[in-house]
């Protein structure tokens, strides 16, 4: 079983489905995945912080069983989690969402699996799953690769935690996510989870870019990472174009490798939404 962790609210579904669409339609795999979400429902800190609901996920599982019968979706509610851990703390209200937080709840959510591979939504799969799943990370706590942006400005390896190989056995071992946990709930980082992460750290394997592409796509990368970059012309600006949005990674990007992916997409969000008309 190869084992991935999303986390969101509502308003990811659509990364969610693209970044499963793409595992599907890019490894030649026969062993089944499993998909958990970890999701929760805090409207009261912002009313669009809203749960990913179970007809969300019992689709997104329906669609992974239309690939493979084997092929399952877990949706867990971390929401006492959250409460007991997080409300009230300095990075409730950080750059991201508290969605980003709650991958540092692995360790405590019953029964998940020794090796885990975590997921940021806004990620699409260029080449086969198992180039990454199966790299070697008993020896360490996680693997990823460079920030490419945090490599130039912070230090050489500054990790950007958009992909992490979890080795869940050795990092509740080290106590990894207790540590980080506890820095997010005394300190406010300028980076959340991820600046939590990375000062927690023992042992990490660093892996290379092509396993986490945050600017470019070549032959080569295996995950695209459509996260917020930098553009240089017409003027300097930001810009934080996701895979779902069509028009734009084929106008400003370029990219036409992925609208096998991206059309399927289009047909299974308005079977949905038909669905719930």
């Amino acid at each position: 079983m190869i084992n991935i962790l999303f986390c969101g609210n509502d308003k990811v579904f659509d990364g969610m489905l693209t970044t499963m669409l793409s595992i599907f339609k890019r490894t030649t795999t026969k062993e089944p995945f499993c998909f958990y979400i970890f999701t929760m429902n805090v409207s009261d800190i912002k009313p669009t912080y809203l749960d990913l609901g179970e007809d969300m996920a019992n689709y997104l599982d329906s669609v992974a069983k239309s690939y493979n019968c084997e092929n399952k979706v877990i949706r867990i509610d971390v929401l006492d989690l959250y409460n007991k851990e997080f409300r009230g703390s300095p990075n409730e209200q950080c750059y991201c969402s508290p969605y980003t937080l709650l991958r540092l709840f692995a360790d405590m959510v019953p029964d998940m699996p020794d090796k885990l591979l975590y997921l940021d939504v806004d990620v699409m799969f260029n080449r086969d799953i198992t180039l990454l799943y199966d790299i070697d990370v008993s020896d360490y706590e996680y693997a990823s690769a460079r920030d490419h942006y945090g490599k130039y400005l912070i230090q050489p390896n500054y990790i950007n935690a958009g992909v992490l190989l979890f080795n869940l056995k050795r990092m509740k071992e080290t106590n990894i996510l207790s540590k980080a946990r506890e820095l997010i709930k005394t300190k406010h980082l300028v980076f959340a989870d991820q600046s939590a992460l990375i000062r927690s750290t023992t042992k990490k394997k660093m892996l290379p870019q092509k396993f986490n592409d945050q600017k470019f796509l070549h032959k080569h990368t295996v995950i695209r990472h459509f996260s917020k970059r930098l553009f240089w012309l017409p003027y300097p600006h930001t810009d934080n174009i996701k895979q779902w949005h069509i028009s734009k990674v084929h106008k400003v990007f370029g990219y036409y490798q992925f609208d096998d992916i991206l059309f399927e997409y289009i047909y299974l969000k308005k079977k949905f939404e038909k669905g719930n008309e």
